[in-house]
């Protein structure tokens, strides 16, 4: 998978809006598969009118555990949106993931401002699971 840093560079480097969509499609193709035991409700996100899975993994107990994620779509663009949400969050603290709001990210590239309105809500239901998640692990 791509760093988020590369996403950032490759998002500058790409004018057309056609190109990036291409673009956001090719990293959904990079992202591996999610396993089918893992296609199920308990991983579900609601609010995405595309089928969206995230799976919440903690590497440790400490106090500020690290996390990581899996995800996957049904859908082509929506599986590059995961790809990228991935690549803000995955391997970094519950307390950095719970103050990291990626839609500043995802604004910041111009990517919200293109989505549809359903894609657009569907990024911020998975946004604000992963974040939600992280804050019931982060330090109070």
């Amino acid at each position: 998978m791509a760093s988020l840093e590369t996403i950032i560079d490759d998002f500058a480097f790409l004018d057309d809006w056609e190109d990036r969509y291409r673009y956001v499609i090719e990293l959904g193709k990079a992202l591996p598969d999610l396993a089918d035991d893992k296609r199920d409700a308990r991983y579900k996100v609601n609010g995405c009118a595309s089928q969206v899975w995230l799976v919440s993994h903690v590497a440790n107990d400490a106090a500020d555990p690290v996390m990581t994620f899996e995800g996957d779509s049904d859908a082509h663009i929506v599986r590059g949106l995961v790809a990228i949400v991935l690549a803000v969050y995955s391997g970094k603290k519950a307390s950095d993931i719970a103050k990291t709001d990626a839609i500043e990210i995802f604004d910041r590239i111009g990517l919200v401002e293109n989505l549809s309105s359903q894609r657009a809500n569907g990024l911020r239901s998975m946004v604000k699971r992963i974040r939600e998640e992280a804050l019931a692990l982060a330090p109070a």
